[in-house]
């Protein structure tokens, strides 16, 4: 299938991304279509079907993006020689992603199309962000800045946390940006100070 030629394939691909995650966002799963998404990005119904096949194909790639905007935000988080340090840096750019892509988190992590339902390839390509803070837990355990425990199992309850107040902060629920900070910050304090080794 020939990719639209009008405009650069990825910056394309990119603004109906973004055009299909705000309709879904503003107006709902039912607003979410070819022709309203083609609107939004100024090209023609066909163009998304060049680049996606079909509102399915939309959908699975708005998913996709979505988890390659947080990897591009983990991998921009600096090594430094403090693992616990490293660790909540990566908090931060989980926030930081989610606050700058507010229309595509909510299909990251819940079910606002009961339809789509990631497939066994999209599972596997988002894998790596988990694997990422598997990554960091871990060394968090191996150089004893955490008590010994499974780096999987505290992953889980580590993104729940992360996840949770990110889903309270986009509705507005933590208060003004210096407020949500806050309790940002003092969630993640006490987790770590629970986590501590000895």
């Amino acid at each position: 299938m020939a990719r639209p030629r009008s405009r650069d394939y990825d910056e394309l691909r990119r603004e109906l991304v973004d055009a299909g995650g705000r309709l879904l966002a503003t107006e709902g799963p039912a607003a979410l279509t070819t022709r309203r998404v083609a609107q939004r990005a100024g090209v023609s119904t066909m163009a998304v079907y060049q680049v996606f096949g079909d509102k399915g194909g939309l959908v699975r790639e708005m998913f996709l993006a979505g988890f390659e905007r947080l990897a591009t935000a983990f991998a921009a988080v600096p090594h430094t020689s403090d693992p616990i340090a490293d660790l909540l840096a990566l908090g931060r750019a989980y926030r930081a992603n989610a606050l700058a892509n507010p229309h595509l988190y909510e299909l990251m992590f819940g079910r606002p199309i009961p339809e789509f339902q990631p497939d066994a390839e999209a599972a596997a390509q988002i894998q790596p962000t988990f694997d990422m803070l598997i990554a960091a837990v871990a060394r968090c355990v191996r150089e004893g800045a955490f008590a010994l425990a499974e780096p999987a199992d505290l992953a889980i309850g580590i993104n729940a946390l992360a996840h949770g107040l990110c889903s309270l902060d986009l509705r507005g629920a933590l208060g003004d940006a210096t407020e949500a900070s806050r309790h940002w910050d003092r969630a993640f304090d006490t987790m770590v100070r629970g986590l501590r080794a000895g």
